[in-house]
C-alpha cells in the first residue's frame, strides 16, 4: 500500500489525473472515488525511464519505438506546471481542415482527414460564456468525434477541491460502451488568452481510457486567481475559451503483435543471449546471394541439424522466408557444439561473423558454392614501405573480409578511412633498414586495392583504456551515409594498380546495434531488403520485427548525445535542453556495391532449395500444426498409456533394472473423453490385434515407498463408464491414465480367472555370471502358496533344470537406497506380506567358492551396483573441454577407489600422484579449488554441486605425492635485477611452517647475484598495481602468504643500500612510475616499484642522477622525466636543489605506499592489457564453432 500511495504522489506531482477523487490545495490527486478505500495506479499513464539532469527528473512516455535500453526524446516530460508553463499560441495552428464531426451545438471544431495507416486527430474548440454564473460543479462541453470515437470536455469550473481550474478530457459515450472496452489517445489541453494569444495555458498528456478510467487530465491546470483575473487575459466579458488537441491511435498488444502480419517477416527466437547471433543471422538472411548459396550446400535427409552446420542453417534460413512464426535456433547452436552456458554467454557479434564465415568457407570447400565467402565479402589492401629519398619500395598484399574503423576522435566515415590509409612517416631512431641502403628515411602505410561487393564494417565502439586499466565503450557521435562513394578524393584510398574500371559506390544494407555497455547489453539489427534509396526499413529485435523510418535506422543510431526538449517552455525564455548520452548506437556497418545489387540482391525460389530440406520442413510445419491442433482440442481428449508384457521384457535390464517400466516408452492411445471404456477395447484391438475377449486391464497404483505397480484388475461396471470417470477416480489431475495390460500367456489361451486369495507376481531372473536381470514372466499364487512351490515355474520361465535351487528376494523399492529381502521358502505368501504386483527376483544358489569369482554374486549387491553406478568423463585440467577417458565407477567409492581406477587407466604407478578437481555445473568449469586428499568421502560429493550432479571430473598429474603436496607452500616468486626488472620466476615449494628466511635462503640456489654491486643477501615484497605494499619481515611465517593475487618478488639488497643503513645516516624510500593525462586529474601508476636510499641532506639532482644509472635510461629521455613527492594522489613537483628526506617523515595509517617518490613520464613499455581487465574476461571465453 505504500508503493501504491508513493506511485499516487509522483503522479500527482506531474500534475495528471483522473477527474473522480478527493483533493486538497497544492495537491493533484488521481484516485478514483471508486476505489479511495484502496489506491490503485492507472494502467494507461506508463513511465518506462526516468533521467536526471541537472537535477530535475524528465519522465520519458511510452513508445512503441522505444527501446528500454537507451534514452529516448519523448513527445512531452509530464511535470507539475509552475506559473510561467505557458506556450505560445503560434505553436498551435487551428486549421479549418474537414474530416472530424462536430456533434452539437455551434462550437468550431477542426480536424485533419483520416490518413490511411496514420492515426486521427483533430482540435475542438469550447467557448463558454457566463462562465462565473455556472453553478455546476461539473460541466460538460458538446461530444466531437476524433478516430470514430465520441469525447468531450469535463471542466471543475470552481476547481475539483483545489484552487484550480479542473480540465479533463472524457470519452462521452462511456456508459454505454461494451465491456473491456479501450482506446489510446495523445492530446493537449488548452485556456486561451484572450488578450494575448502567445501566453495561452497548454498542458499535454497521454492515456489509455478505459471502463476503469474514462477521464483523464488535469486536476491543477491553471489557478483560479489568475483565471478569473480580467486582467490576465483568460476570461473577457465573462467567457473563456478551451481547446481539446487529440490523437487517437491504434494500440497495439505487445504480446499479440504478429510481425509477420505487421511487416511480412519473422523474428529469431533469443535462447538467453543470443541477440548478438540473430541480428548477424537476419542480417546475412536478407543477403540473397548468400542465402542461395547457403541452400545450394549439399546436405543429405539422413542428416540431423543438430549435427551439421549447413543444414541447420538451411533449416533457419527457410522457416525464416516461409515460416509464419518466429523461429528458434537451438538447432543451430547445437551444430556448433555449444551447451545451454554458450546460449547465455554474450559474445561480439563481429567475432561471431568472422568465425561463422571461416567455418561456412571451410564447408563450402569442394562444392558448387566454393568460394561464396570470398566473392561477397573478401577485398584486398596493399602495405608499403616506401623510401623518400632512394629508389626503394617494399609492399605485401593482404585480404580482408571486414574492415575495422576507428570511432574515437573521427566524425564519420570518411573520416576513419582517412586515418587507415594515412601514412606515417619512418625517420630519425624509427629509420628503416632498407636492403642495400641501409637505415633510411622512409613512410609506410595501406592503401585498398578492391573492395568487396558486401562491405562489411566494423565501428571500433569498445576500446582498452591503459589508464583506467579496463575496457570501455565510445558512445561518441559517428555519423555513417545512407550511400558511400569510397572513390571520393580521386580514387584517395585506393592504390594506383586498382581496377579503375569498377565504381565503388555503396548502398546502406544494415546497420547492427550495440545497446548497453561493455559489460553487457543487447543487439538487434535494422535492415533495409531492398537495399535501395527510399525503401522501407525494418528493425530485428529477436523475435520482434518492425517497420521504421530511416531517421531510427541511421541518424538515431550515431551516438553521442541526445536532447530532451522542455516541451513547455515559459514565453520569452530561451529554456536550455536536457542532454543525455546515448548508450545505443551502430556497432557495424553492411553496404552493398550499386554496381553488383541487381546480382547481390537476386530472387531466391523454391527450386533453389533442396527437395529433401523442403520435405523434412513440411513434415516439421505438418507435425507443429498437428501438435497445434492437439493443444487446442486437448480439452476433448485424455491420454491412456498402455504397458505390456512385451514393454517389461524390452525394457527389464536395458533401460530400467527396478520396477517394471517406464511409462514414458509404452503405448500412449488418445481417446475422447466421453469415450466408453469397452469401446476403447475394440480400440486395442484394432491397434494391437487382441481380441477383446483376451485383454483384462489392470490399474497402477503409487505405494508409500514410491515404488509403482498394478494393484487391481477393473471390474465390469468400470468397464462400463466413459474413460474419462475411470480417469478422475483413479489418477491425479492432470495426469495420464495408466494400465497394464493382461493377456493369456499362451499364444491360443484364455485368460486364467482369479480366484479368491490369488495374487500376480512378477518375476525377474538374475544371472550373476553376466551380471544381467531379465524379465521373465508373471505368475498367479494363492496366499497359502511357498516360495518352493513356484521354484517349478521359476525354473522353466529362466530356462533352468528342473530341480535347480533358487534364491528369491523381494524388490521393495531403490530410494533413496536399495531394499531388496530374501525371501524364506518356507514361508508362505501371505506370511512374506506379498500381494498383487509384487516383484519376485530369484537366482540360481551360488556357492561360497564360485561367489569369490563374481563381482555381484547376489541379487542385493548387484542392484546396490547399478543404483550407484555413475560413468564419469574425466578431463585434463589444462584442456578442461575435452574428454580424456569416460570410466564407471560407483557413486559410494571412496577417494582412494577413484585415485586408483583413474591411475590405473592413464598407467600410473602412484594414484596418490593424482590431483583431482571438481566441475562446476553451472559455468561448465573447474571449480577454483581442487579436491584435498582424501577430503571427500564418496564418488557422488565429488560430482555434487549444490543440487545438481554432473558426470565430469578433472586431473592433473603431479611430480610429486598429493599428500606430500599438501603439506608444503607453494609460492611464484618473480625475480628481479638491480634495474628492478624481472629476470625470472620460480615456484619455491617448501614446507608450511618455514619462514621468508628459508624461501629466500631456497632462491639464492636459482638464481645469478651481482659480486660487484650485490650485498648477497635477498629481500621480498608484496606488490600490487605497481606499489610495494610490504617488505617481509625474515621470520614470517610463509603459510599465509597468498600470491594469489599479489605479486610476490624478490630482489638482492644493493651493497651501498646495506653500509648506509648500518651507518644510520640514510632511509628507504618508496619509488614509483607514474603519468597523469591532461584529461584526467588522477595519476595512473606503471612499471616496476623499487626501494631506494637517500641520504639526510641528498639533493634532488643527485637522487635524478643514481636513478638514471639505476634504471639505464638514456640522457634525452631521463631530461623529460619529472620527480615528485606524492602523498595520498598529490603530487608535489620538485626543483634539483630540493631535498626528498625531509618530506618523507610521514607516517600514518596509510601506510608508505602513499608517500613515495613519484616519477612521471610516458609509459613506453610493452602496453599489452592485463587479463583481469581485457573484454575477453567479460564474455569469459572466446566465440568459437566446434564442429
Amino acid at each position: 500500500r505504500g508503493v501504491v500511495q508513493a506511485c499516487a504522489c509522483l503522479f500527482a506531482a506531474l500534475g495528471c489525473s483522473g477527474s473522480v477523487g478527493v483533493g486538497s490545495p497544492g495537491c493533484c490527486r488521481w484516485l478514483k472515488a471508486s476505489s479511495l478505500s484502496g489506491a490503485w495506479i492507472g494502467s494507461g499513464c506508463v513511465v518506462t525511464e526516468q533521467l536526471v539532469v541537472e537535477g530535475r527528473l524528465q519522465i520519458l512516455p511510452l513508445s512503441t519505438s522505444v527501446n528500454i535500453a537507451q534514452p529516448v526524446h519523448p513527445r512531452s516530460p509530464i511535470r507539475k506546471r509552475r506559473r510561467d508553463d505557458m506556450v505560445p499560441d503560434e505553436a498551435e495552428v487551428i486549421s479549418a481542415t474537414p474530416g472530424v464531426e462536430a456533434l452539437e451545438g455551434d462550437d468550431a471544431f477542426v480536424g485533419d482527414n483520416k490518413l490511411e495507416g496514420s492515426p486521427m486527430s483533430g482540435t475542438f474548440e469550447w467557448r463558454i460564456t457566463g462562465f462565473s454564473k455556472i453553478r455546476d460543479r461539473k460541466h460538460y462541453s458538446d461530444a466531437f468525434v476524433v478516430g470514430d470515437f465520441k469525447w468531450r470536455i469535463l471542466l471543475f469550473p470552481r476547481g475539483n477541491n483545489v484552487d484550480f481550474l479542473s480540465m479533463y478530457l472524457d470519452v462521452a459515450d462511456a456508459e454505454s460502451l461494451s465491456a473491456g472496452w479501450s482506446r489510446f489517445a495523445q492530446f493537449k489541453l488548452r485556456v486561451l488568452n484572450q488578450l494575448s494569444p502567445n501566453m495561452t495555458y497548454v498542458k499535454d498528456t497521454q492515456h489509455t481510457f478505459c471502463q476503469r478510467e474514462s477521464d483523464w487530465g488535469f486536476t491543477q491546470f491553471i489557478p483560479l486567481n489568475e483565471l478569473l483575473d480580467p486582467r490576465k487575459g483568460f476570461i473577457q466579458d465573462d467567457a473563456i475559451t478551451v481547446q481539446a488537441e487529440v490523437h487517437v491511435k491504434k494500440v497495439t498488444d505487445y504480446w499479440s503483435y504478429d510481425s509477420k502480419k505487421e511487416t511480412g517477416y519473422v523474428g529469431l527466437k533469443n535462447q538467453g543471449a543470443t541477440c548478438y547471433m540473430n541480428s548477424l543471422l537476419q542480417t546475412l538472411f536478407f543477403i540473397p546471394y548468400f542465402r542461395k548459396a547457403v541452400y545450394h550446400m549439399p546436405t543429405t535427409e539422413v542428416e540431423e541439424p543438430s549435427s551439421s552446420i549447413p543444414l541447420a542453417l538451411q533449416s533457419v534460413f527457410y522457416k525464416l522466408q516461409f515460416s509464419d512464426s518466429s523461429v528458434a535456433t537451438k538447432e543451430l547452436t547445437r551444430s556448433f557444439g555449444w551447451d545451454a552456458y554458450d546460449a547465455f554467454m554474450q559474445h561480439d557479434v563481429q567475432e561471431l561473423n568472422r568465425v561463422l564465415c571461416e567455418k561456412l568457407e571451410e564447408k563450402m570447400k569442394h562444392t558448387t558454392v566454393e568460394g561464396t565467402i570470398q566473392h561477397l565479402f573478401e577485398g584486398h589492401v596493399h602495405n608499403f614501405i616506401e623510401c623518400i629519398k632512394v629508389d626503394y619500395k617494399s609492399t605485401r598484399k593482404e585480404e580482408f573480409l571486414d574492415i575495422q574503423l576507428d570511432i574515437k576522435g573521427c566524425k564519420n566515415i570518411y573520416e576513419s578511412f582517412d586515418r587507415y590509409v594515412e601514412s606515417e612517416e619512418m625517420t630519425g631512431d624509427n629509420k628503416y633498414q632498407a636492403e642495400g641502403y641501409g637505415l633510411v628515411d622512409a613512410k609506410k602505410g595501406v592503401l585498398f586495392d578492391d573492395f568487396p561487393p558486401v562491405l562489411e564494417l566494423q565501428l571500433k565502439r569498445f576500446e582498452y583504456d591503459f589508464q583506467r586499466d579496463t575496457m570501455v565503450k565510445i558512445n561518441d557521435r559517428y555519423e555513417f551515409p545512407s550511400e558511400l562513394d569510397l572513390d571520393v578524393g580521386n580514387r584517395k584510398y585506393l592504390s594506383p594498380d586498382s581496377d579503375k574500371g569498377v565504381r565503388n559506390k555503396y548502398t546502406l544494407h544494415s546497420v547492427l546495434v550495440h545497446s548497453g555497455g561493455v559489460h553487457g547489453g543487447h543487439y538487434y539489427a535494422f535492415i533495409r531488403p531492398e537495399c535501395k534509396h527510399g525503401a522501407q526499413w525494418y528493425k530485428f529485435d529477436d523475435e520482434r520485427v518492425t517497420k521504421e523510418d530511416e531517421k531510427a535506422a541511421i541518424v538515431d543510431q550515431y551516438g553521442g548525445e541526445g536532447e530532451v526538449p522542455d516541451s513547455n517552455p515559459a514565453p520569452g525564455f530561451n529554456q536550455p535542453s536536457f542532454k543525455f548520452t546515448k548508450f545505443s548506437n551502430a556497432y557495424m556497418l553492411v553496404y552493398i556495391r550499386d554496381s553488383d545489387r541487381e546480382k547481390i540482391m537476386c530472387e531466391v525460389q523454391q527450386r533453389d532449395i533442396a527437395e529433401h530440406l523442403r520435405l523434412r520442413l513440411q513434415r516439421e510445419q505438418e507435425e507443429k500444426e498437428r501438435k497445434k491442433k492437439e493443444k487446442g482440442e486437448a480439452h476433448l481428449y485424455t491420454h491412456i498409456k498402455v504397458a505390456t508384457d512385451a514393454d517389461f521384457k524390452a525394457q527389464i535390464g536395458s533401460d530400467i533394472h527396478f520396477d517394471l517400466v517406464d511409462h514414458e516408452k509404452v503405448k500412449t492411445f488418445r481417446v475422447q473423453k466421453q469415450t466408453l471404456f469397452t469401446a476403447f477395447k475394440q480400440q486395442v484391438e484394432d491397434e494391437l490385434g487382441i481380441p477383446v475377449k483376451n485383454q483384462r486391464f489392470w490399474m497402477w497404483a503409487k505405494r508409500q515407498n514410491h515404488t509403482y505397480r498394478p494393484n487391481r484388475p477393473l471390474s465390469a461396471a468400470e468397464e462400463a463408464l466413459p474413460v474419462v470417470q475411470i480417469k478422475e477416480t483413479t489418477s491425479k489431475a492432470g495426469s495420464d491414465l495408466k494400465l497394464f495390460l493382461e493377456v493369456p500367456t499362451k499364444p491360443k489361451g484364455d485368460l486364467p480367472a482369479i480366484q479368491k486369495k490369488e495374487i500376480l507376481l512378477f518375476l525377474k531372473f538374475y544371472n550373476p555370471t553376466e551380471q544381467t536381470i531379465t524379465f521373465v514372466g508373471r505368475v498367479f499364487a494363492g496366499l497359502n502358496t511357498k516360495i518352493n512351490d513356484l521354484r517349478g515355474q521359476m525354473c522353466q520361465m529362466a530356462n533352468l533344470g528342473a530341480n535347480e535351487e533358487v534364491v528369491a528376494y523381494e524388490e521393495i523399492k531403490f530410494d533413496p537406497q536399495t531394499m531388496i529381502e530374501m525371501i524364506d521358502k518356507r514361508n508362505s505368501l501371505e506370511k512374506a506380506q506379498l500381494e498383487d504386483g509384487d516383484i519376485i527376483v530369484f537366482q540360481k544358489l551360488v556357492s561360497e567358492g564360485d561367489a569369490q569369482s563374481l563381482a555381484y554374486p547376489t541379487v542385493p549387491e548387484f542392484l546396490d551396483y547399478v543404483r550407484n553406478r555413475q560413468a564419469v568423463r574425466f578431463r585434463k585440467l589444462e584442456t578442461p573441454k575435452d574428454d580424456e577417458c569416460v570410466l564407471e565407477m560407483s557413486k559410494e567409492d571412496n577417494y582412494d577407489e577413484v585415485a586408483s581406477r583413474l591411475a590405473v587407466h592413464l598407467g600410473l604407478d602412484d594414484p596418490t600422484r593424482l590431483r583431482l578437481t571438481s566441475h562446476n555445473y553451472y559455468s561448465q568449469t573447474p571449480k577454483p579449488q581442487p579436491l584435498k586428499y582424501r577430503g571427500v568421502q564418496r564418488l557422488h560429493d565429488m560430482l555434487l554441486h549444490y543440487t545438481q550432479v554432473s558426470d565430469i571430473l578433472y586431473y592433473e598429474v603431479l611430480d610429486i605425492p598429493l599428500p606430500e603436496l599438501e603439506q608444503l607452500k607453494t609460492l611464484k616468486v618473480s625475480f628481479h635485477n638491480s634495474k628492478a626488472e624481472e629476470v625470472s620466476v620460480h615456484n619455491i615449494r617448501l614446507p608450511k611452517d618455514s619462514i621468508v628466511q628459508d624461501v629466500l635462503d631456497d632462491l639464492k640456489s636459482k638464481v645469478t647475484l651481482d659480486p660487484d654491486n650485490g650485498s648477497g643477501d635477498l629481500r621480498m615484497m608484496e606488490v600490487f598495481y605497481h606499489k610495494i605494499y610490504k617488505e617481509f619481515p625474515l621470520q614470517e611465517k610463509i603459510e599465509n602468504i597468498n600470491d594469489q593475487y599479489w605479486t610476490i618478488r624478490a630482489e638482492e639488497i644493493p651493497k651501498d643500500e646495506a653500509q648506509h643503513l648500518q651507518d644510520g645516516t640514510s632511509r628507504i624510500i618508496h619509488v614509483y612510475h607514474f603519468n597523469k593525462e591532461q584529461s584526467h586529474s588522477n595519476m595512473t601508476n606503471f612499471g616496476d616499484p623499487f626501494f631506494l636510499c637517500i641520504g639526510e641532506n641528498e639533493s634532488v639532482a643527485e637522487i635524478k642522477t643514481r636513478i638514471k644509472k639505476k634504471l639505464g635510461v638514456a640522457d634525452e629521455d631521463f631530461e623529460k622525466w619529472k620527480v615528485a613527492f606524492v602523498s595520498l594522489g598529490r603530487a608535489e613537483y620538485l626543483q634539483d636543489s630540493d631535498t626528498v628526506a625531509s618530506r618523507c617523515t610521514k607516517r600514518d595509517s596509510y601506510g608508505a605506499w602513499e608517500h613515495y617518490l613519484g616519477l612521471e613520464h610516458p609509459d613506453t613499455g610493452t602496453k599489452r592489457p592485463p587479463s583481469h581487465g581485457n573484454r575477453a574476461q567479460t564474455y569469459e571465453r572466446p566465440v568459437k564453432i566446434y564442429n
